[in-house]
């Protein structure tokens, strides 16, 4: 709620009134890097296993505050603790003031992100979503999704420069979704099945890869329409084969993307290597995921083959993996 005028004597003591909070999650994206900044589809899975709670509150402005907001960052040994805001979050919470006109107060949020950086998770557009939510807890207004959607796409521009949409999108979604030109849709689910998410233990430069694949496009004539006409292909594929209940169709077009951008130059050794292992291991498909030159590999297996594609996975070099049930509704099985 808005702070009535005897919070000042608390904001006074140095305690906020009162704390809003606010909750996302990771994403990953099935299918459809890279192209979706060009308009392709792109397939994202909300990841809930990784969640995000930001807290904030506020206090009044004293005559030594250096900024209008602090941040505080928790939840992962590879995070250092402070409290210096970062470009997104200032930008963040000055388009929320202006846009639902909050009292000229100091803000102070902490963020609980279990999510790790770098790894084409979706950690910076989590931590935005979980952030907006709690603003608008804090001081009782009501964000619509779209509303939300727009706030945390001024964040990711900051981070990322251009960015799709997609991360604004799936980190606040509760099941898969298609994705094009900043709308999204459900996803209906014919297969049943597992994904696998195993971190490579090597930071993802997403600025590096944009650049990297934007250079390769100039160099060569139709390059770009090439690789948006085929990742639109596979994703529309896959997105059929999602719903029809097949899922090895599923995992083909998986291993047929993660060629795609390996051809891009986007893969590196330690993913390759975890994405051999896990074919090896029999998963019906594997590729990266996110942004690439790093990160995450996802593979498709069936319940059965989870705990060999899991332990073959580590055995490669993963430092640690997460598993995504995919389930169909009720009838709708294989």
């Amino acid at each position: 709620m808005t702070p009535p005028s005897s919070a000042q004597r608390a904001a006074h003591r140095g305690r906020a009134r009162s704390v809003g909070v606010g909750r996302a999650h990771a994403k990953a994206i099935l299918l459809g890097e890279h192209a979706v900044v060009y308009g392709a589809p792109a397939l994202a899975l909300p990841v809930p296993q990784l969640p995000v709670t930001a807290s904030a509150g506020w206090s009044e402005r004293s005559p030594d505050d250096t900024g209008d907001v602090s941040l505080t960052m928790t939840g992962s040994p590879t995070r250092p603790v402070g409290t210096q805001a970062t470009d997104w979050l200032r930008r963040l919470t000055a388009e929320f003031r202006a846009s639902t006109n909050i009292p000229d107060v100091h803000l102070d949020v902490i963020l609980d992100c279990a999510v790790p950086p770098g790894r084409g998770l979706g950690s910076s557009a989590a931590c935005a979503q979980a952030v907006v939510l709690a603003l608008a807890d804090l001081f009782g207004r009501t964000i619509t999704p779209q509303a939300a959607f727009e706030l945390v796409q001024t964040a990711e521009n900051v981070t990322h420069g251009r960015a799709s949409g997609v991360d604004a999108r799936a980190v606040g979604a509760r099941a898969p979704l298609l994705f094009q030109n900043g709308r999204a849709q459900d996803v209906p689910i014919g297969c049943e099945g597992l994904f696998i998410i195993a971190d490579s233990g090597e930071v993802g430069r997403t600025k590096d890869a944009v650049a990297l694949l934007r250079t390769g496009f100039e160099r060569h004539a139709g390059a770009r329409e090439h690789f948006v006409r085929r990742a639109t292909e596979l994703t529309d594929e896959a997105r059929l084969a999602l719903a029809d209940g097949k899922p090895q169709e599923l995992g083909s077009r998986l291993s047929e993307y993660h060629e795609l951008l390996r051809a891009a130059g986007l893969s590196t050794a330690r993913i390759d290597t975890l994405v051999r292992a896990a074919l090896a291991a029999g998963s019906l498909g594997a590729k990266i995921t996110g942004g690439g030159m790093g990160g995450c590999v996802i593979a498709l297996t069936e319940s059965e083959q989870a705990g060999a594609v899991t332990r073959q996975l580590h055995e490669a070099g993963a430092v640690q993996t997460w598993v995504l049930p995919l389930k169909a509704p009720a009838g709708r099985g294989r």
